[in-house]
């Protein structure tokens, strides 16, 4: 019997990215769909048929029996209450990035998880990412040698701020580069190296009538000496690459972003042909100075976190990412707000 998925939130990450894998995964079903706007409703409508439209999350919670798994696709406000009355209403929860607006929210939902022996699924989707997906390989094969930096950015030239809670400073929104693009750095970081002992940043406001961050550096350092240093922008003319891995051994780079999204946006799926995949000309290079080759990109998987889901719930397997895993990139990201404010390079587990 296919697994049965409620989906709360129908903006960019419902409507883009989680309504579309959810439907990709042999075992599950997009069952119901939570949204107030007429529009949304109307497109749900239209593109999942099947999928029964309620609009507010108070007609889940008058019926949990009837779900599976819920999906927390609603602005960061509300990530921690929608995802504690899943939980109390019996019902394991996925919940977008960043899990909640402070590592102290994150903690109490893990603690309600215990008590109530429901999971918690963070929405790290960019692990499935294909260059990181390659990069990561190339990483745990010994390929590059001991990995001495690790480079990575998504920076964007959006001079024109568009209004929204993601512009917002108000704490409870968690707005801002550091929280949106920067939650997927940091993950990626931690996944490939672990817990930092000791984090720096920078964090601007660039942009012209911007009050979020839209500009950040995060520098860790990692056990065994490998460093981070991640990039984060809304302003930046000129994009770096998105990896720049230096090892002993080789050095591995490659530019441009991740088609998933692009192709999601498209209207494609897992599903389709040619799905995730990157051309050959974005393929990056390993090597050093006069000796780089073309190493292909894995395609790009985030359907992986969706099967990941399923079988931890069906067979209890482990899970695609853990609650653990986004409790300390909340710390780190909490540690990347004090060093900025100290302009110093901060202990991670210092308050």
């Amino acid at each position: 019997m296919d697994l049965r998925v409620a989906l709360i939130g129908y903006g960019t990450g419902g409507a883009v990215f989680h309504a579309p894998l959810i439907s990709s995964v042999p075992g599950m079903r997009l069952a119901a769909v939570v949204t107030g706007d007429p529009g949304r409703q109307r497109a749900v409508r239209e593109r999942y048929p099947e999928a029964e439209v309620l609009d507010t999350a108070d007609r889940l919670w008058s019926a949990p029996e009837g779900y599976d798994l819920v999906v927390v696709a609603a602005p960061n406000r509300w990530h921690v209450p929608l995802a504690r009355t899943a939980l109390t209403s019996g019902v394991p929860v996925v919940v977008d990035k960043p899990v909640a607006a402070t590592a102290a929210d994150a903690r109490s939902l893990a603690a309600l998880s215990a008590v109530r022996g429901l999971p918690v699924f963070p929405f790290h989707n960019r692990r499935w990412d294909g260059d990181f997906r390659t990069a990561s390989r190339l990483v745990e094969s010994g390929a590059l040698g001991d990995v001495r930096r690790f480079e990575s950015r998504f920076e964007r030239w959006r001079p024109e701020v568009r209004r929204g809670w993601k512009e917002s400073t108000d704490p409870l929104d968690a707005g801002g580069v550091l929280f949106d693009l920067g939650s997927h750095l940091v993950d990626q970081a931690l996944a490939l190296f672990g817990r930092p002992a000791r984090v720096y940043a920078e964090i601007d406001v660039r942009r012209p009538g911007a009050t979020a961050p839209d500009d950040v550096f995060v520098a860790l350092e990692h056990p065994g000496g490998t460093r981070s240093h991640l990039w984060m922008s809304a302003a930046a003319p000129h994009l770096g690459p998105r990896f720049r891995i230096l090892g002993s051994r080789a050095a591995y780079t490659v530019s441009g972003m991740d088609r998933q999204e692009e192709h999601l946006r498209e209207g494609l799926t897992p599903k389709d042909p040619g799905y995730g995949v990157a051309p050959p000309e974005a393929h990056g290079l390993v090597g050093t100075p006069g000796e780089q080759v073309p190493e292909p990109t894995a395609p790009g998987a985030y359907q992986d976190f969706y099967a990941g889901v399923a079988a931890a719930l069906r067979d209890g397997a482990d899970p695609p990412v853990t609650l653990a895993d986004a409790i300390t990139g909340l710390e780190v990201i909490e540690a990347a707000e004090r060093s900025a404010r100290k302009s110093a390079v901060v202990a991670l587990d210092d308050q």
